[in-house]
């Protein structure tokens, strides 16, 4: 039995304490997006009202406290992650924009007609799309490593599908629609027996288990602030600061120079030659604050807290008769991905929110996924570290009283 203090956890969230159609909120849709904890909300009030200004371009005091929180917090990132400086930390709005600045900046520069890129069956679209559209500007191909019904990578295939053609690996480490974890370190060493670099989709993973760069040898990861209880329009990617040096920018604008004249510019250093423009300065130094809060509590906690979550909430599923688990892999993140026979989730999600609990219901930007089960949609709920056992026995519950009014 894992013991994280959840009583002082969820006093710490202020969202919980909410009412939803008079019944108390049962918040399960943490896969789409975390709820925030007060040290985060006030560490962002406290910014604005006492040190904002724009960093990196002034000598008064302000611009200074600005800044140096805003690099503090690229500090946080990097040990949080374990990279080796804070050179391989871009700011970026979230893990789409950091999927997209790879696949503009290193993919037009590296990939070529007759290339391929290797992706997996279980791939958010923001890990799919990209490289489509890097594949029509350059002449490459997509190429997909298929998974098995547990919603696990079939291994012996993704090996099969690298070749000397394969100029880049980008998986998903834990799937947002099924939770499956995939074995990103065996992904990682194959690759690079062949010289081969890996992008590690780290959005779900990140909330939900220790992560450390210099131990997976990823070529570059990236996540979403609002996932990691973070504010929303911030994320990061991490990358290799060699690759990152050879990369060309992605936008041109101002920060990311260190001359311009009419006739040529000349790029800043990194990690600012990626960050054009004035960044989102208070929801990085929020980023930081959210950092703070779950250093106290320990990730390697969370991850224990939340598997034994999942572990309940799997049991009591099965036991209700018509529900269907979507996504059953050994190696599992805390999502519960589920179909009732007759009932479409978006009516699951519908009425479950009548008892005051939100869960998704949809194809959660994993059409593909949904195509390989053969269901339109599925009803997830998907837990944190703030969730309760009593929280899975109302969602369970709501299950069944759905089940009924259906017949």
């Amino acid at each position: 039995m894992t013991t994280i203090p959840v009583a002082k956890i969820r006093a710490d969230f202020p969202i919980l304490a909410e009412k939803i159609r008079n019944k108390p909120l049962v918040y399960l849709d943490n896969a789409a997006t975390c709820q925030k904890p007060k040290a985060v909300i006030d560490s962002i009030v406290h910014f604005y009202s006492h040190d904002y200004a724009n960093v990196h371009r002034g000598v008064h005091t302000l611009s200074v406290r600005s800044t140096d929180k805003f690099e503090g917090a690229r500090t946080k990132v990097k040990d949080f992650i374990n990279a080796a400086s804070e050179k391989e930390i871009i700011f970026v709005r979230g893990a789409t924009e950091a999927i997209n600045l790879v696949a503009q900046a290193y993919g037009k520069a590296n990939i070529k007609a007759g290339d391929e890129i290797l992706i997996t069956a279980m791939e958010h679209h923001s890990n799919i799309v990209p490289w489509q559209m890097l594949c029509e500007q350059t002449g490459a191909a997509l190429k997909v490593a298929p998974i098995n019904l547990q919603g696990e990578l079939i291994f012996a295939e993704f090996e099969k599908l690298l070749s000397d053609r394969t100029k880049l690996v980008s998986v998903v480490h834990m799937s947002n629609a099924l939770g499956s974890i995939n074995p990103v370190k065996k992904i990682i060493a194959l690759a690079h027996d062949k010289n081969i670099p890996v992008l590690l989709d780290g959005a779900q993973a990140i909330p939900h288990m220790p992560v450390d760069m210099q131990g997976l040898d990823c070529d570059f990861y990236v996540f979403s602030g609002h996932k990691l209880y973070a504010p929303s329009g911030i994320g990061v990617l991490y990358g290799k600061q060699a690759l990152l040096e050879a990369m060309p920018p992605y936008q041109g604008g101002g920060d990311m120079i260190r001359k311009v004249t009419f006739e040529a510019t000349e790029y800043n250093t990194l990690p600012y030659k990626f960050e054009a423009g004035t960044p989102n300065i208070a929801d990085v130094v929020g980023l930081g604050a959210a950092i703070d809060y779950l250093n106290e509590i320990g990730m390697a906690n969370i991850a224990a807290y939340e598997a034994e979550l999942l572990a309940y909430a799997t049991q009591q599923a099965r036991q209700i008769k018509g529900l269907r688990i979507i996504g059953e892999a050994e190696d599992k993140g805390a999502i519960l991905s589920f179909v009732l026979a007759r009932i479409h989730p978006h009516d699951i999600g519908t009425m479950l929110d009548s008892l005051g609990i939100a869960i998704r219901a949809g194809h959660h930007c994993a059409m593909p996924v949904m195509d390989f089960y053969g269901v339109p949609a599925t009803a997830r709920a998907s837990f944190a570290m703030y969730n309760t056992k009593e929280e899975i026995d109302v969602l369970m519950q709501g299950i069944e009283s759905l089940i009924e009014v259906f017949g």
